[in-house]
């Protein structure tokens, strides 16, 4: 039968999602970044458009990525197709026992950090707008709203955090760029995110000299906050015009923010120190926020963040995992209700 085609329905094609504005913070966790990856594509799917992200070592080169203009999609194939065990770089000893050993008792850590630095050099360059040598005063971000000038961590796209072992502070990068000898708006991103992605003992620490010539050894950002979450939140209380969303990799917890940790003897004793330690920052601040009802949280507990030899199958299950833990943020599931910024703002935002 022939059928005219005046008579063929025509296709529906679904509507273009609106675009909504949204910052991100983004947690650190090494090769777990193929996860925040897959969270971002579903944001994107959805209509959501990136305005600011704050991240810690692989927040902050996941975030890198996304403020420069690379596609959800496009990040997605980057972090999953990398070669991550060119990231273990420097001579062939350090892989072995003796020489991790000797490369942290001469360097503070096993491996340069020189090829991590560089992969993101060759990213952007291959595939963003501005370039590998970007610094964040090409990354300004102009609030939409005149009126409300941006200034210090509201005033870049991007905010990358370090710790600065020499003064035991927690660095917001551009804003503390003189720790690193540098002014804020000529501060190198590259820099930056090589300062912040430095695991202690793994990597070896970035070392610099402050704007007094004082020295500065510059470490991961997450010894002292891998998830600053309240970054981009409006001073004095005010109500956010739109959402932040941390995506953290861990499940979610069942009650409070951090883990309970059970003390049973001398191991147990020092991984308590360590992560009361690590997680203090993060604590104190999401217990006043609660940060809990606007964070996705990406179970990613089967891969560990040094596991650079990452099998296809395990990048695989991160990049899923992050796309279901995004979808059943926003569209709820078993677990918990969909996502409601009216209702977020009216019950924890609202004086």
């Amino acid at each position: 039968m022939n059928v005219s085609p005046a008579s063929v329905p025509a296709a529906r094609v679904p509507a273009a999602a609106p675009t909504r504005p949204v910052d991100l913070v983004l947690e650190g966790g090494g090769v777990k970044g193929i996860a925040l990856a897959g969270a971002l594509e579903v944001l994107e799917e959805r209509g959501y458009r990136v305005q600011r992200v704050a991240g810690s070592s692989a927040g902050a080169l996941a975030g890198t990525l996304a403020v420069a203009g690379i596609p959800a999609a496009q990040l997605v194939e980057i972090l999953r197709t990398t070669d991550y065990r060119r990231f273990a770089d420097g001579p062939w000893w350090t892989r072995t026992l003796p020489g991790a050993a000797l490369g942290i008792l001469l360097h503070n850590g096993i491996h340069p950090g020189t090829s991590l630095r560089t992969w993101l050099a060759e990213q952007l360059a291959e595939y963003s707008e501005v370039g590998p040598e970007v610094t964040f005063g090409q990354l300004r971000w102009s609030d939409p709203d005149p009126s409300a000038h941006p200034t210090g961590a509201h005033a870049c796209r991007l905010v990358v955090t370090a710790s600065d072992l020499s003064e035991g502070t927690l660095l917001h990068l551009p804003l503390d760029a003189a720790a690193m000898g540098a002014a804020p708006d000529a501060l190198r991103v590259v820099d930056a995110v090589r300062a912040s992605t430095s695991i202690p003992l793994f990597y070896r620490p970035v070392r610099t000299r402050d704007a007094d010539g004082n020295p500065s050894v510059l470490v991961d950002g997450g010894i002292l906050s891998n998830f600053p979450v309240g970054v981009f939140d409006r001073p004095g209380g005010q109500a956010p015009r739109w959402p932040t969303f941390g995506i953290k990799l861990s499940a979610k917890p069942e009650a409070h923010f951090g883990v309970r940790n059970r003390i049973r003897g001398p191991f147990s004793y020092a991984k308590a120190v360590v992560d009361t330690v690590t997680g203090f920052y993060d604590r104190m601040h999401i217990d006043a926020s609660h940060a809990v009802a606007r964070t996705i949280f990406i179970d990613t507990a089967a891969v560990r963040p040094t596991e650079f030899d990452l099998t296809p199958a395990d990048a695989e299950l991160l990049y899923r995992k992050g796309r279901a833990a995004a979808l059943a943020f926003l569209d709820g599931d078993h677990k918990q209700e969909p996502w409601d910024f009216a209702a977020y703002t009216a019950r924890f935002r609202t004086r």
